[in-house]
């Protein structure tokens, strides 16, 4: 056998141990969609939060407008209306928190 041969059975044996030496558990240039669509629900939720508050509060107070002596119903309507509306995108921010890690 000559020196040749055994520095070939030398590599080959070196070249089984190359993936014990391989480094895992990095995410090199893994992309979390979760958080992304996360940031997007949010933004969405917020914004039609912001559209549908504001909807409320004009309405609000137009039927003030129209109707002083109805006050106390409309605020109540307003303000349990308001709390549904926020409600949306807390919900929105709990899962959000429950998903992203």
């Amino acid at each position: 056998m000559g020196k040749l041969s055994k520095l070939f059975m030398v590599l080959s044996a070196l070249s089984f141990a190359v993936p014990a030496f391989a480094q895992g558990g990095t995410s090199g240039g893994v992309v979390n969609w979760v958080a992304i669509a996360a940031g997007f629900s949010m933004a969405f939720a917020s914004g039609i939060c912001a559209l549908a508050q504001g909807r409320a509060t004009a309405a609000a107070a137009e039927g003030l407008a129209r109707n002083p002596a109805a006050r106390p119903g409309i605020q109540l309507a307003l303000i349990l209306g308001l709390a549904l509306i926020e409600s949306l995108a807390l919900y929105t921010l709990v899962i959000i928190f429950a998903k992203v890690k």
